[in-house]
């Protein structure tokens, strides 16, 4: 028996928030297509417009710093749109994405998309609302890297994640993303080293537990009091 489509996607994903009847519609439009791991669906700087609506599997968004190395700015799953933004406004990518893992996505024209928007307002209203709440994590982050230490910079990052895609796991909420520890890194924009310290740190305390690709937060009040300074 297939799972209804509201359970098929982590809460805080962009199709968990909307109407059954407006997902259902999103799904059905533009081309199924499928990748392998490490396959780039949108490259920094590059004039395409398309949409891309995950499906399911896992996805980084990645983006060149001044000194020409490669900074980790987010994680999407099945559920999520990328390439939103250029479909919007025309205008360059502002970063990569590439597939951690199989994919399956969809692939929709800024024309479709453009045209569905315009059908179903509630749903042009949830793409602003995600862009929007994009926007304010890149810019807390950006915040966080030059003013915050590194263990309040990874609760804060551990309580976004678990926000947005948590999934309960008995009394504590584990993170419904498949993250390394150089990924983990890499998102509290901190050398490994430190960032595994930290990591300690909260598991010492009780605040986490960590397995192979795999975190839980286990008191989730306490995550955020760290995560508060």
């Amino acid at each position: 028996m297939s799972r209804p489509a509201e359970a098929r996607f982590p809460r805080g994903s962009f199709l968990a928030g909307l109407s059954r009847t407006a997902r259902a519609a999103l799904l059905e439009l533009g081309i199924p297509r499928e990748f392998g791991p490490e396959k780039v669906l949108l490259r920094e700087q590059e004039s395409s417009t398309h949409v891309f609506l995950l499906v399911d599997g896992c996805v980084k968004v990645t983006g060149a710093t001044p000194e020409g190395h490669l900074a980790l700015l987010a994680i999407r799953v099945g559920g999520d749109l990328v390439g939103e933004l250029a479909a919007m406004d025309g205008q360059p990518r502002v970063a990569t994405v590439t597939t951690a893992g199989r994919v399956k996505a969809r692939f929709i024209s800024q024309a479709e998309f453009r045209r569905f928007l315009l059908g179903f307002p509630d749903v042009s209203l949830a793409v602003s609302g995600s862009v929007g709440a994009k926007l304010r994590w890149a810019t807390r982050r950006r915040i966080d890297f030059g003013s915050r230490e590194v263990r309040i910079r990874l609760a804060r990052v551990l309580r976004e994640l678990a926000t947005s895609y948590g999934i309960a796991a008995g009394p504590h909420l584990r993170i419904g993303v498949a993250l390394t520890q150089p990924e983990l890194a890499a998102l509290v924009g901190a050398a490994e080293p430190t960032v595994h310290r930290a990591l300690a740190g909260l598991r010492r305390e009780g605040i986490v537990e960590t397995g192979y690709r795999r975190v839980c937060v286990c008191d989730q009040e306490r995550l955020a009091a760290v995560a508060d300074g």
